[in-house]
């Protein structure tokens, strides 16, 4: 007895015709008639009664057919698992994140995700939130950490909350100490070192800053993440950045507290709803949900 005439016994069982069950299991309906006359052979009784073009299971095919659902399930079962361990062994991950999240959450889970999976290859796309839930609806990301609320929800994602982290303020090592801590009021008059358009920190300071009644005042805008750290290092402005990257960035800045109610950002691990990510993919989903941390009070802020 072999899988395959089990499969084309199943086919024609659930379709009552030859030709629609060999259409179904890709094969020619003569080779599909001659494995089942011999799987009748092999079993020493008639499947089907074949009356006037009318397919229909005897005693036999109707004691035949759920033991055989159940072998061919296990089979696949079998197989998906053993795909699944091979897709750990080798492949790869696409993830996307906001670039703050790339500078602060990802390096430490990525290396220990590497450690574990060597021979998984990850592809990191940086992009704002919005380009990064487009590129998930296209499916070109597995996975994405965006900023929530997300600019255009949709039902073809699902989203789980992992961190809450508040904004600081971080200047030059040898700048005048500011206030401690600062408001957002504190920034009116101060140069500014702001990130290019796009990013969710920009879109954040900018209405923060119009909340409190006055416009930003930038001395460099449109850097990354690393050249903005970098300016601010050289002493050309201050800029809000996630606490995270703060104190990732080394003791060269000065990392100054907001007064509360402060400004904080929710991150969130994304991913399509109507595709199951890849087996190497969940694992990485696993590893990056076990950094979540509890939620607290304060309104969700990009970055």
């Amino acid at each position: 007895m072999q899988f395959q005439q089990l499969r084309y016994f199943v086919a024609v069982a659930e379709t009552r015709h030859f030709t629609r069950a060999a259409e179904r299991v890709h094969v020619s309906q003569p080779s599909l008639s001659q494995q089942i006359r011999a799987l009748e052979r092999e079993l020493g009784a008639e499947l089907f009664s074949r009356a006037r073009g009318n397919i229909a299971l005897t005693d036999a095919g109707e004691a035949l057919l759920a033991p055989a659902r159940r072998i061919l399930a296990d089979a696949d079962t079998a197989r998906h698992e053993v795909q699944e361990l091979a897709q750990l062994r080798r492949g790869r991950v696409r993830l996307g994140a906001t670039p703050s999240v790339c500078t602060g959450l990802l390096p430490d889970v990525l290396r220990a995700f590497h450690d574990l999976h060597p021979g998984i290859e990850l592809l990191i796309e940086e992009g704002g939130s919005r380009d990064l839930v487009r590129e998930l609806g296209r499916g070109v990301l597995d996975l994405a950490l965006v900023v929530l609320p997300m600019p255009a929800p949709s039902p073809a994602l699902t989203t789980v909350e992992l961190l809450r982290e508040d904004l600081v303020v971080v200047s030059s090592a040898g700048s005048p100490a500011p206030r401690r801590p600062m408001r957002i009021a504190d920034l009116r008059g101060e140069p500014l070192v702001m990130f290019r358009h796009g990013y969710d920190l920009r879109e954040l300071t900018v209405a923060a800053c119009r909340a409190e009644g006055f416009e930003p005042t930038f001395t460099v805008e449109g850097g990354e993440m690393d050249a903005v750290l970098g300016f601010v290092r050289a002493g050309l402005g201050l800029a809000v950045v996630p606490r995270m990257v703060a104190e990732r960035a080394g003791r060269d800045l000065r990392v100054t507290a907001l007064a509360g109610p402060g400004l904080r950002r929710t991150i969130a691990l994304a991913h399509r709803s109507d595709v199951a990510p890849p087996r190497a993919a969940r694992e990485l989903q696993r590893m990056l949900l076990r950094t979540r941390t509890p939620a607290g009070p304060g309104p969700g802020a990009g970055g």
